[in-house]
């Protein structure tokens, strides 16, 4: 073990030596000495701590009904769903370097694959990606290499975290990206246009296929449970949150991407497909590996060199648990519950600034900090502030009709 040793005195003496150090405390003197300040009390049990933590932890505050979205959503989550996927099988953060032995995790892929390809109703989906602002830079990057155009036109009306990773990720490749509110009548010049549906502000859009420009969609995989899948766009991106993952203070989540067969090459990260093994038995494998770690980094799609496949199974034990009919009856109650907060609040003259929305919608009050103060001191977190006079509610099927109702009393 003498090779993995850590530094031994006489590479420490030399190491001080040219540091002009007499001593390792020598070393580190100009640092502060946090530790001795701090007032530690007497030892404890394990019994005793634990007595200790949880009185702490009992101080804070977490039975707020929520009302937040803006891209994170509370929404109704199997147990069985963090059961299985804590299990030793999957809950591991060893990535195996020879994929094709681990059959179970491939063929969870695999489904999830097919499962966001039925929702979306594109052909081909890959496996994953490390989130919705990461796969929706992707989308437009793989876009210019399917056009040869450096240009993407990309909607006002995207979350605007979305849009802060898009212009990284374009200023880096040097390419531009261009902002929207009304599409321009000459599109010849640009890769692609990019849509959020429903938008950030809760909008539904009712988008078509434009001529000579690939049309690219961050869709919300839930409101999919009972809208009509966006068949006339190219490729499709979104977050996997709102199907079966918490809300965890804002990740770790995951994005997927789908797209038309045609663009399967270009399509970044890993992708699993179904074979046959020597026997006859159904097998699966890493297949079209266009990333950097499997081909010469000059011809590969992106840097994708990973997917979340542990928040991938989640989403796949979700909509395997809760079937067609279980996600569709949550998608149509978390409609119902919005449309009748929104019904309740223009009772007292609230106003909803939407026309068409699914869960979530912009309302205009007098003073929004005033409103949300008095929601909050009632145990509501009443949505986020989105100037002094508008706020975005968002109700899903978490929320209940008592709920909206002491919501309306607040105000």
């Amino acid at each position: 073990m003498d090779n993995f040793l850590a530094h031994n005195d006489m590479t420490r003496a030399e190491m001080l030596k040219d540091l002009k150090c007499n001593s390792i405390d020598d070393l580190f003197k100009h640092l502060p000495r946090i530790i001795s300040e701090f007032k530690l009390q007497a030892p404890l049990s394990e019994l005793e701590t634990q007595k200790l933590i949880k009185g702490m932890s009992a101080r804070n505050k977490t039975d707020y009904i929520s009302f937040l979205g803006a891209g994170v959503y509370n929404k109704f989550i199997p147990a069985a769903v963090n059961y299985v996927a804590e299990r030793f099988e999957f809950l591991t953060a060893y990535t195996p370097y020879q994929p094709e032995i681990s059959q179970g995790t491939l063929q969870v892929i695999y489904e999830f694959q097919s499962m966001i390809c039925r929702l979306t109703g594109m052909d081909i989906a890959n496996a994953s990606m490390y989130d919705v602002s990461t796969a929706a830079a992707e989308a437009i990057l793989m876009s210019m290499r399917i056009t040869k155009k450096h240009k993407a036109l990309v909607s006002n009306t995207l979350n605007p975290q979305y849009k802060e990773v898009i212009k990284t990720y374009l200023w880096a490749g040097n390419f531009e990206v261009e902002w929207f509110d009304t599409l321009p009548d000459n599109l010849s010049d640009y890769a692609a246009v990019v849509y959020q549906n429903p938008d950030f502000y809760g909008e539904l859009l009712d988008i078509s296929a434009q001529n000579d420009v690939l049309t690219i969609v961050i869709h919300d995989l839930a409101a999919l449970s009972i809208i009509e899948p966006p068949r006339n766009a190219d490729i499709v991106v979104g977050d996997v949150q709102p199907a079966g993952i918490p809300m965890w203070f804002g990740g770790p989540h995951a994005g997927y991407m789908a797209c038309k067969e045609k663009y399967l090459r270009q399509l970044p990260g890993r992708i699993v497909g179904k074979t046959v093994d020597k026997d006859g038995k159904q097998a699966f494998t890493l297949t079209i590996q266009t990333r950097e770690q499997h081909i010469k980094r000059e011809k590969a799609t992106s840097n994708i060199c990973s997917n979340q496949s542990l928040v991938a199974l989640m989403t796949t034990l979700y909509l395997s648990l809760m079937g067609e009919n279980g996600f569709r009856q949550a998608g149509l109650i978390s409609a119902k519950r919005a449309h009748l907060l929104s019904d309740k609040l223009a009772e007292i003259g609230v106003k909803t600034l939407n026309n068409n929305f699914y869960d979530e919608f912009v309302i205009e009050v007098t003073d929004a900090d005033e409103t949300l103060s008095r929601l909050k001191s009632n145990g509501i977190i009443g949505g986020l502030k989105l100037s002094n006079t508008r706020i975005l509610v968002c109700a899903t099927e978490m929320i209940s009709e008592n709920d909206i109702n002491k919501y309306i009393s607040c105000l």
